[in-house]
């Protein structure tokens, strides 16, 4: 990995931390109502450059609230949202059951939070719905960071033989259940698989009692336009991409991240003995390919849509860049904790992944 010259200023401490010591923040967990009373949850920390983060299909955003709160320290003020049925959001009207819809309402509450600028990252179906925001709003898309996501060609293909061979589907069902199965490291670090089953038994509890809420956000998988329109949109509007997947995605295979790569002159970044789910199983490997990306294409991305918006030193402020990522008077910033609220963990540890990055040629 290369030495990194951070392109954006992250919150500066005012006392140094003892050895061996890491700080963290704290994620701020909030409901918010949009206009038409539709109720969204989101989860907020940090200050700077908004970074949207959108879950996977069953889970909600603050499951990944051990890598989120690494990436704070990065210069972002990291925006976890729940779509549409998960989570504290609910769910759509049976009216509403494509993944445009969905999208259209991470759109409405990223317009309630006061968002101008932002990254967004999706994991899974979350990489499908920032895929399709982006692309109907790529002056606002400083860039898509796409994490195993259900787009491109071959994930196009797939959702056809869904259609057709419905059993098709229960074999990648089957898939994504024992890969999930595998998230939790019981044996190998007890320790990581006590905080993970913390976060994860409320989701879990949820489905239990409320089960059809996920046949919405499955219906939509089924019935949504092929992605490789949105990824055109998105190579059209000059928006960078990022994908990131792991080598041993069997649900999501491999080839989705290079079909969008390919349709979006972007970057891939590929997670050696991964599987589908490998951010939930270990919080240390996103922060770290993100330290990566923001010596390369993601800080490039980043300075270019600051200097478009007017900022022109290379280092600007938080205060600056706040300036021209929120509009005036946004809500969010009235969202994360007030006294900055912080926590005093033990010291971070190596990726347990290992990661190449690459540009793939047309």
């Amino acid at each position: 990995m290369s030495s990194v010259i951070e392109p954006i200023e992250g919150p500066v401490l005012d006392e140094p931390l003892a050895d061996g010591a890491v700080e963290v923040p704290w994620l701020s967990r909030h409901e918010i109502e949009l206009g038409d009373g539709h109720r969204v949850g989101v989860t907020v920390a940090g200050r700077g450059v908004p970074l949207v983060v959108v879950h996977g299909f069953s889970v909600e955003g603050f499951l990944y609230a051990q890598s989120l709160s690494r990436l704070v320290g990065m210069g972002f003020r990291v925006v976890a949202i729940d779509t549409a049925g998960h989570g504290a959001t609910q769910g759509l009207p049976l009216s509403g059951q494509k993944m445009d819809d969905y999208a259209e309402l991470l759109g409405r509450a990223i317009d309630e939070l006061g968002l101008r600028r932002y990254v967004l990252a999706g994991h899974s179906m979350g990489g499908q719905l920032v895929t399709r925001l982006a692309a109907k709003r790529p002056d606002q898309a400083i860039a898509v960071v796409l994490i195993d996501a259900i787009v491109g060609d071959t994930w196009d293909r797939m959702v056809y033989l869904f259609r057709v061979a419905p059993p098709m589907l229960s074999a990648v069902g089957a898939a994504l259940l024992i890969d999930s199965m595998a998230v939790v490291p019981a044996f190998t670090d007890p320790k990581q698989a006590t905080k993970l089953l913390r976060l994860v038994l409320p989701t879990v509890a949820g489905h239990v009692v409320r089960p059809w809420r996920l046949l919405g956000p499955m219906a939509s998988i089924l019935r949504t336009r092929s992605s490789r329109y949105a990824l055109d949109a998105l190579d059209d509007g000059g928006v960078p991409v990022v994908a990131i997947h792991g080598a041993w995605d069997v649900a999501v295979p491999h080839r989705t991240a290079r079909d969008a790569v390919r349709r979006t002159n972007g970057t891939l970044v590929t997670v050696d003995r991964a599987g589908h789910s490998w951010i939930l199983r270990d919080p240390e490997t996103l922060p770290g390919i993100f330290i990566e990306l923001l010596d390369g294409p993601l800080g490039e991305a980043v300075q270019t849509s600051l200097r478009r918006s007017g900022l022109r030193r290379r280092h600007p402020d938080i205060e600056a860049i706040e300036g021209v990522c929120y509009e005036p008077g946004a809500s969010i910033l009235d969202l994360a904790p007030s006294d900055g609220r912080r926590r005093v963990v033990g010291r971070h540890r190596r990726p347990h992944y290992r990661w190449t990055v690459e540009r793939l040629a047309t």
